[in-house]
């Protein structure tokens, strides 16, 4: 039962996994970007909320309203102001200049709220703490099984956006052929900043459970982006929905690292990563998204 118990608990975190991760691999997938700034911004995004909640006593779940919005302007900057000068410099330049970004968002927040952790925890009532008991022994917590749906309604949703909406399409295209879409009369830097927009408020949606299910601090960002880019690669970066199952793959492996030795529990998530990671450099390992995908089409 006890195994039984990580694999349960493992899922709950690997939601939590794809969710931090969703906004990464989706700009990954469409913009052709790897996002170094990620993790900051999600932190950014936690501090927001817990300003309005501390300062201004406004729940949490209602300051979204106005944080979400507030996120996807500043994707839009984001992608007018620094990545669309970067990009026209080559690969690495948005990588550099996102990693600069997030040096400069760490050590701002760092003066403003000082390294005090922070949580959201106190604001959300029992949600913070409150179970539903499975059997005897398993416990699955109401904030992790909330992640975890908010992770597959946001992964979902988003496939669904890319693949069925013309906005979606264009965005496909784009990141397929930025050149060739303007001749359809696709403009490339509006979709582009579109894009960077969305991203940015899954990033925010990220940023309040990660405030909400633990302490974070201006620096917690580097962690955030660990997890989020292994759960990223683990599941391959051509789908969002690989995103959800490296996730899961990365939260598995680590609460039966823990189950193992409690001091295994963040190792034995990176030593999955890595394997996975060399056996798909090598050639040896599709995607999980690909996998799944081949799975379907024998069945049908």
């Amino acid at each position: 039962m006890e195994w039984i118990n990580a694999i349960v608990q493992g899922v709950l975190l690997g939601g939590y996994y794809s969710l931090i991760a969703c906004g990464l691999a989706f700009m990954l997938q469409v913009m052709r970007i790897i996002n170094l700034a990620h993790g900051s911004l999600a932190v950014l995004a936690g501090f927001a909320l817990w300003t309005l909640a501390a300062r201004f006593h406004i729940s949490p779940f209602l300051s979204l309203i106005g944080v979400l919005p507030a996120m996807a302007l500043l994707g839009w900057l984001l992608q007018r102001g620094i990545l669309e000068r970067s990009t026209r410099s080559g690969e690495l330049v948005p990588i550099l200049a996102t990693f600069g970004l997030a040096i400069v968002l760490d050590n701002l927040m760092f003066l403003q709220f000082s390294a005090d952790p922070r949580s959201l925890s106190q604001y959300i009532g029992t949600l913070s703490y409150d179970s539903w008991a499975v059997g005897s022994s398993i416990y699955v917590g109401k904030l992790s099984f909330l992640i975890l749906v908010v992770a597959v309604a946001m992964l979902g949703g988003l496939s669904l956006f890319l693949s069925r909406t013309h906005i979606g399409r264009a965005i496909r295209a784009t990141a397929e052929d930025p050149d060739t879409v303007g001749l359809i009369g696709i403009s490339a830097r509006r979709v582009n900043a579109m894009a960077a927009a969305i991203a940015l408020v899954t990033i925010g949606v990220a940023g309040a459970f990660l405030a909400m299910s633990g302490n974070f601090t201006p620096y917690s960002g580097a962690t955030q982006l660990l997890f989020a880019f292994e759960a990223t690669v683990i599941g391959g970066t051509g789908s969002l929905w690989g995103t959800l199952l490296g996730g899961i793959v990365l939260g598995i492996a680590q609460m039966i690292g823990a189950q193992i030795n409690p001091q295994a529990f963040l190792i034995t998530g990176h030593v999955v990563f890595l394997v996975i990671l060399v056996a798909r450099v090598s050639g040896k390992l599709p995607s999980l998204a690909g996998m799944a995908a081949r799975l379907r089409r024998q069945q049908a």
